[in-house]
């Protein structure tokens, strides 16, 4: 589940203490060096908010290094796509964070078994997928919340969504769109051959997904979870994990739930 909240800040305040990171581009070296000349730079145990600069990806390693830590982040657009950033520096930049939106995001925890039984757990922000590793479709078992849902998906892949991931790589596999107060998780197959008119499910963000693998040493399959990729996976357990969190801050006229409604009208 992803909540949405008011500004954290009272009106009567802003916060002063800043981090500005940068990801590894001019632009946003250029940005990052402009800004500590004008705010300072604390260490982000010390600051009231991590300025993140760059695009999408830089974000998530962001977020991800964020996860269970109380200071928000906010991002500035300084990469190629910028669907989790604010779009441009402001003039005043602790008085504008003083009116923002937040935004708190749960990960969704993968723990994969390969062949060699070997375990692997790894968080994602976004999205934990499935995909085929050579020319033979994927067999893929699905089981939701101990009861066997699909006992035979042939595909390209499977995947698992959070609401703020549903815009990523779920849309491009013509998966919904989610709202962040929906508290549900997009399952969405990726080319499905058979049952082919298969076209997913939403789930409670409760739900506790199983994929296993049928046919694994002849249809080989591997799983990602954000930046963790695991070849040869036999079994996969995915659930959303309430202990951790990370807080996303936006312009008021351009909140996450805003920027998720906007793009489900985008033609």
């Amino acid at each position: 589940m992803t909540e949405v909240h008011p500004p954290i800040w009272p009106r009567s305040g802003a916060p002063r203490r800043l981090c500005f990171i940068s990801a590894p581009n001019d632009v946003a070296r250029r940005t990052q060096d402009e800004l500590v000349a004008r705010y300072g730079q604390y260490a982000p145990p010390d600051a009231d908010a991590v300025i993140c600069l760059g695009g999408d990806g830089f974000m998530l390693e962001t977020l991800h290094s964020m996860l269970g830590e109380p200071t928000p982040v906010y991002g500035i657009n300084c990469g190629s796509v910028g669907f989790l950033m604010n779009p441009s520096v402001p003039d005043d930049l602790p008085a504008h964070l003083a009116h923002t939106q937040a935004a708190t995001l749960h990960p969704l925890r993968m723990c994969s078994v390969d062949r060699a039984g070997v375990e692997t757990k790894a968080l994602a922000l976004n999205d934990v997928f499935l995909f085929r590793q050579t020319r033979q479709a994927a067999k893929i078992e699905i089981e939701v919340d101990g009861r066997v849902r699909m006992p035979e998906l042939i595909c390209d892949g499977v995947l698992v969504a959070t609401p703020a991931g549903s815009t990523a790589y779920n849309l491009s596999a013509h998966g919904p769109i989610v709202p962040l107060s929906a508290n549900l998780l997009p399952l969405t197959p990726i080319s499905a051959f058979r049952p082919r008119r298969w076209r997913g499910a939403l789930l409670p963000s409760t739900a506790r997904v199983t994929l296993t693998i049928l046919e694994s040493e002849k249809r080989p399959v591997a799983a990602v979870a954000d930046f963790t990729e695991v070849r040869d996976v036999v079994r996969v357990e995915i659930a959303e994990d309430r202990t951790l969190h990370a807080t996303l801050l936006f312009d008021a006229d351009q909140s996450l739930s805003e920027r998720i409604l906007a793009e489900q009208f985008t033609v």
